[in-house]
């Protein structure tokens, strides 16, 4: 638990940091402002964390349940084309942690996901949950889960409601709250 509270107070200090830094002269946005804003800070915010857990975030499990995550974000709302697969599979090979993998690994394990995704979505949705639960032996993992799966959903400046129907899922199959991601 000592990591969790470390990583809350530095992304506390880091929002800190990114309000100030960054000229907000707006009186009280910080406090209630847009959702919008608020994402894509906590999406900063989660990859900085990340960055710094990278060392410790070599595990399979880590790594099976993040692409099962990605693939279920990918197909979030029931499809995926070629040009969102592309896409997802450049987020994902150019994440800073995910490189501590061989990238053929990663594209092997996104692909089976989406594959399945594509092919019976409840079915395929069903079993990127159990690979993702398999990462909730490890808190730390669960929540670098759930965060790669912010940062992948939020790399196009947009949450759909999709998306955060399945990062909630995803959080439920990890025993995370939805809430501690702002889900």
């Amino acid at each position: 638990m000592a990591l969790f509270d470390r990583l809350k107070d530095q992304a506390k200090n880091l929002q800190q940091q990114a309000q100030g830094g960054r000229g907000t002269t707006t009186g009280g946005h910080g406090q209630g402002g847009s959702r919008g804003g608020s994402r894509s800070q906590l999406v900063g915010v989660l990859k900085t964390q990340l960055g710094s857990l990278k060392t410790e975030l070599k595990s399979g499990a880590y790594r099976d349940a993040s692409m099962a995550m990605c693939a279920l974000v990918a197909a979030a709302d029931g499809q995926v084309d070629a040009a969102e697969t592309q896409q997802m599979e450049s987020l994902i090979l150019g994440n800073e942690v995910l490189q501590n993998f061989p990238p053929e690994q990663l594209r092997q394990r996104f692909h089976k996901h989406v594959e399945q995704l594509t092919r019976n979505f409840p079915q395929g949705k069903a079993e990127a949950l159990q690979e993702i639960a398999k990462a909730a032996k490890k808190p730390t993992e669960a929540r670098a889960v759930i965060q790669t799966g912010i940062v992948i959903a939020g790399a196009d400046g947009h949450f759909s409601q999709a998306e955060q129907a399945v990062l909630r899922e995803a959080c439920g199959a990890l025993g995370l709250a939805p809430a501690e991601f702002q889900l």
